[in-house]
């Protein structure tokens, strides 16, 4: 089959484009950097032409709230019209666990936008809500996105709320699966096997890059500008489990 990947170029994007390639699938991957621009439309209707399936895996390079919702409101209308031209007979997208949960937050109301738009469509869709990327929460450079930094740099207070972060490779697998199986109509998540309290996962983080910086809990710390309970990050009842810690 003719797969299109959006945002082929990215964590997630590369891996299922390796993925998909290893079963025989011709697949585009498609991003700015190959001719493909999803906002302004530039070089879709070529690469989504003879497309039997689009994986949307893209993401917006801001997370400012307007700027995140404008990305993927266009970007979802465009992409969404060039498939139903296209006669692309499933629609697979990554979204967040605990969208619906973080709506406080601008960038998952931009998310939900994105979601909304693809059940209005009348293309079969099957959408992939993950946890947080493992790679992304180990990286020093997201801690002012999952923990508040003080004004001097002597502390971060986190939240101690229950995350599951699975691993890119687990996403990757997972939407490939997804990718070749029949459309659900409905959503899957994945997750990993093992339950981390966030702010430990920071205390792990600064030791790991050997920061000096204390780590206080705080329930009321926040997550992308959203406070978190146990629920907001973690999946439902029947989740995939991932295979890697």
């Amino acid at each position: 089959m003719k797969i299109v990947v959006i945002g082929g170029s990215g964590l997630i994007g590369k891996k299922l484009v390796n993925n998909l390639r290893q079963l025989g699938h011709e697949v585009v991957a498609a991003s700015p950097s190959s001719g493909v621009n999803i906002i302004t439309g530039e070089g879709l209707a070529e690469a989504l032409a003879g497309a039997q399936i689009v994986v949307d895996v893209a993401n917006s390079p801001s997370f400012e709230d307007k700027a995140a919702l404008e990305f993927f409101e266009t970007a979802g209308h465009n992409l969404l019209a060039a498939e139903a031209i296209a006669g692309v007979r499933h629609h697979v997208a990554l979204l967040v666990i605990g969208t619906d949960r973080l709506l406080q937050g601008g960038y998952f109301r931009a998310k939900m936008a994105q979601e909304n738009l693809i059940k209005s469509a009348k293309i079969p869709y099957t959408i992939l809500r993950a946890t947080q990327f493992f790679e992304l929460l180990s990286s020093i450079a997201s801690l002012s996105s999952i923990a508040n930094l003080s004004s001097d740099g002597q502390t971060v207070r986190s939240s101690p709320a229950l995350v599951q972060p699975v691993a890119s490779d687990d996403v990757a697998a997972a939407l490939t699966d997804i990718a070749v199986g029949v459309p659900v109509n409905g959503t899957v998540e994945v997750a990993s096997p093992e339950k981390l309290r966030l702010d430990e996962l920071v205390r792990r983080l600064l030791s790991a890059n050997q920061e000096a910086r204390k780590v206080i809990t705080d329930i009321q710390a926040r997550y992308s500008g959203v406070e978190l309970n146990d629920r907001s990050l973690t999946p439902g009842d029947k989740p995939r489990i991932g295979a890697l810690n």
